[in-house]
């Protein structure tokens, strides 16, 4: 995977490009970056970059590869550093890198049990990982999981064997690069297990580096982050996602557009809502919000067996349409204007204004957001969207305004 690859990114696919440059690069990389950012296909297209034999000058006769890691040169040192900004993607290591094979890229990830007193590693999965990454390179931690588990309730965690593994792999002298790399994906589900890795972290084997890929610095080990140097990867602009799904996925650009708008960045999240580009979400919304405010508690219950009916990746995105809808009724409200494309969503902006103020606008977002995060830990649908219906009648009681076709 090249740079070349990743959709947007410019500026930090630069800043990677100029550590390496510039013998400026930590031995343990932080990439901090929201679900759909393209983070982990960062991660993977820099660790390309590194072993690429025309980036480090490995292929010329009588060269020495320059040092990433500030460590001096030696004297009278003939090397030069390399000016590409992307791997050449053709000599022997960028093509047994894009295929996730080369021995000196080592991959971290969560595991699940798949027989009882099993101690998983990443490397029992190492095939599932390979076409997991090639098929879904902005995928999430719930798509990966989903792949490889054998049971209903199974959840990914890095084990304590997967920290002796690193360790060990990582000890071992590099088989064909001057550099070994760990891509660690998802550190944050590494627990207190981590600890195992502190001092490879802090004291590593010469011309080693750890990349960790995580969505939540928070939830990392402090001790962790404090021994790493952090790249921030932002989230994705809407232009850049509605030009990839137009060139990437054959989207209709019409439908490219308004997908993007909704996504909020997440390229993974636009794939998703494409998929569902087709249902009738606000339809579903009006009958929901006349069920809350109008026709009581029977059509309630009739609306949450529907909804419950739908599937978890569904529920989602008919939550996400309806924050989208929020929040562009009080950019409508404060501005004047909307990014929703279209007479109808336009209309019912309106019609959620005079339902709702702002401050109710904002208590309905923060439900939906703690809603959908449930949803995501296979929460059970019908009392959340009961419990959901219950206190959305509290926030929005004192302004009875019923959505009527």
């Amino acid at each position: 995977m090249q740079f070349a690859d990743i959709i947007g990114q410019k500026e930090t696919k630069q800043q990677l490009a100029e550590l390496v440059q510039h013998n400026r690069l930590s031995h343990a990389l932080l990439f901090l970056g929201k679900e759909g950012s393209g983070s982990l296909s960062l991660a993977i297209a820099f660790a390309q970059y590194i072993v690429c034999e025309k980036v480090n000058r490995k292929s010329e006769v009588g060269s020495q590869s320059p040092s990433l890691f500030g460590e001096p040169e030696p004297p009278n040192s003939n090397t030069e550093h390399s000016t590409l900004n992307d791997s050449c993607g053709v000599c022997p290591a960028c093509q047994k890198a894009q295929q996730l094979i080369h021995p000196d890229i080592h991959f971290s990830y969560p595991t699940v049990t798949t027989k009882p007193g099993e101690k998983p590693i990443a490397t029992n999965f190492i095939t599932d990982w390979r076409e997991f990454v090639k098929l879904s390179p902005y995928g999430n931690s719930y798509d990966w999981i989903e792949q490889i588990k054998e049971k209903e309730n199974s959840q990914g965690k890095i084990t304590a064997e997967e920290c002796n593994d690193i360790i060990r792999k990582l000890s071992l002298k590099s088989f064909e690069s001057v550099y070994k790399i760990l891509i660690m994906w998802m550190p944050e589900m590494l627990g207190t297990e981590g600890n195992k890795l502190l001092k490879l972290i802090e004291e590593p084997p010469p011309n080693t580096l750890f990349i960790l890929v995580t969505e939540n610095e928070a939830q990392v080990l402090q001790t962790i982050v404090s021994r790493c140097q952090l790249v921030k990867i932002p989230s994705l602009e809407t232009r850049e996602i509605e030009e990839a799904l137009i060139s990437r996925n054959k989207t209709e650009p019409a439908t490219a557009k308004q997908v993007a708008a909704l996504s909020d960045g997440n390229y993974h999240e636009a794939l998703q809502l494409v998929q569902h580009a087709e249902e009738d979400w606000q339809s579903l919304l009006r009958e929901w919000l006349n069920a809350i405010l109008k026709t009581g508690p029977i059509a309630q219950t009739k609306w949450v067996e529907e909804i419950s009916r739908l599937g978890r990746e569904k529920q989602k995105q008919f939550l996400r349409y309806f924050n989208h809808l929020l929040e562009e009724a009080i950019h409508l409200r404060i501005k004047g204007e909307t990014h929703i494309m279209g007479e109808k969503e336009r209309d019912f902006a309106e019609k959620i204004n005079k339902l709702t103020g702002i401050e109710q606008q904002q208590a309905i977002i923060e439900e939906i957001d703690r809603a959908s995060y449930y949803i995501e830990r296979n929460a059970h649908g019908k009392m959340l969207f009961h419990a959901l219906t219950i206190k959305l009648y509290h926030i929005i009681q004192d302004k009875i305004v019923f959505l009527v076709e």
